[in-house]
This record gives C-alpha cells, sequence and structure tokens, in this order.
C-alpha cells in the first residue's frame, strides 16, 4: 500500500493519501500531526524516552505536495526532551510544533488508580462506519462507532484503526496511531451539520499518560461552541487497556 509521504533527508513528498475533507487539495491534519511524530522519534535521546505530549500549529493550510521539514531539540535534559519542527511549502510556514518526551522508568505506586477505565463497548462490537470518498486520508482507516456516529451531529465515541504506511518504509508507531487518530475529533464530537457548516481545526495537542497498545485507537468526544465562531474539540484517548490520554482541538467555526 502506497504511503502517505517519502522522506528524503529534509525533503518530503506527498501523496495524494493525505488530502482532507475542507479542500482535496489540502491535507488532513492527521498527516502531517503523525509526520511530526515519526519525525520526533528518530531524534535520538541520551536514555529511553517517551512521547508525553504533541502540539501541532497549523499557521497554514497545508498544501498536497512537497514539503520541507526543520528539527531541532529545544532543550535536553536527563528526564525529558522538547523538539521543534517546522513544515514548509514553497519557504512558507505551514506547520509548527512541539514534540515532549519523558524519561521511560519503572515507577511502583501505591494503591492508587493509575489510569481510567473505558466506559463503552470495545471495538469489536462497534458499527462500521462508511467510507467517506471525500476524505482521502480517512479512507484508509478503518472506523467503528460505538456511540453516535462520524459526521452526525452529537457527541460520540468511535475506534480508529490506521491501515495506511505514514511514511514510506517504516511502520506506523504506536504514537503516530494516536496522532492520526486525534485529528478526527472534531469530525467525531460534532454537534453541527458537516454539509451546512465549517469547525476547522486550527490546532491540535495530545497528551498522553503513557504509550497505547494495540491498533485501536478510541476517541471519546465531545465538543463545545462558543457564541463568536470558536469552538473545542476535547477527546479522551483510549486502548484495550484503559483511557491513556487527552486531545484537544481550537476550532473556527462559521456557516459554509
Amino acid at each position: 500500500m502506497e504511503a502517505v509521504f517519502r522522506v528524503d533527508g529534509t525533503k518530503v513528498f506527498t501523496s495524494e493519501h493525505a488530502g482532507g475533507p475542507w479542500d482535496p487539495g489540502m491535507q488532513h491534519g492527521g498527516a502531517p500531526s503523525s509526520l511530526i511524530v515519526w519525525a520526533a522519534e528518530r531524534i535520538p535521546t541520551s536514555v529511553p524516552m517517551q512521547i508525553a505530549r504533541l502540539t501541532i500549529d497549523l499557521m497554514r493550510p497545508v498544501p498536497v505536495a512537497p514539503l520541507t521539514i526543520e528539527s531541532e531539540v529545544l532543550r535536553e535534559g536527563r528526564k525529558i526532551q522538547l523538539c521543534g519542527f517546522k513544515l514548509l511549502a514553497e519557504d512558507v510556514e505551514v506547520v509548527r510544533a512541539t514534540v515532549l518526551k519523558i524519561r521511560r522508568q519503572s515507577v511502583t505506586f501505591p494503591n492508587v488508580s493509575k489510569e481510567e477505565p473505558i466506559d463503552v463497548p470495545f471495538q469489536q462490537d462497534g458499527v462500521l462506519q462508511p467510507p467517506h470518498g471525500r476524505n482521502n486520508f480517512l479512507t484508509s482507516t478503518t472506523l467503528r462507532a460505538v456511540r453516535g456516529s462520524f459526521l452526525t451531529p452529537g457527541p460520540a465515541a468511535i475506534w480508529f484503526r490506521g491501515g495506511r504506511p505514514i511514511v514510506e518504509g517504516f511502520p506506523i508507531s504506536q504514537a503516530m496511531r494516536v496522532a492520526l487518530a486525534a485529528d478526527f475529533s472534531n469530525g467525531v464530537s460534532s454537534v453541527l451539520d458537516f454539509k451546512k457548516w465549517l469547525f476547522i481545526n486550527a490546532d491540535l495537542t495530545v497528551t498522553l499518560a503513557r504509550e497505547p497498545v494495540g491498533e485501536w485507537i478510541l476517541l471519546n468526544s465531545e465538543m463545545t461552541l462558543g457564541e463568536d465562531g470558536a469552538g473545542l474539540a476535547v477527546s479522551r484517548l483510549g486502548d484495550e487497556k484503559g483511557y491513556f490520554g487527552r486531545a484537544v482541538q481550537c476550532l473556527v467555526v462559521e456557516p459554509r
């Protein structure tokens, strides 16, 4: 299966599979988000670390076109590493991002609840969602709804499984699975009719208490709208073991 991206040094070649729902010539936010995670995982650390936070600022619409990726280590320490990234299209910055990594270490906790159990059905009991042809990035992803449904008004809980490689020659890592799914939060949580309204996210922040397990990522999502054209899409992120993180998108809301 053709990958979403091919990376050669700092050059990123984008396939049509990155296309999103708002404009076929513009990428779905899950594509550059998972690309940034891939790049962050390539940066070595002095001790074993895991990704704890991903922050993506979509400075401009990201075109389905060749890109340049720039990266730097902003803070190197014994317990954390903070990395910064930029994606440029024809020398114009379209994405700015940071990734925070935290040291892996074995910890024995007192008798406290370490994570919240899943409170909706698991993916095998979900309703398979129909293909969405307008969203190329979504066509290779399997969705199973266990509460509500995708792009239907009202909060929903949907399991996602990414199927297409993000970067040619590399498997999808667990953190990349989270990034590609988390950017669907506005579609899962929508309280508005997709045919009549735009609710495009201007950013994405994902926080992880631990690395997820398995191929399926749960988005249990809700949307909050303001009265002045802004909104929030918030998802609890889960897997077969329980909830492990959160995703938040700031939305630009307007009628079509």
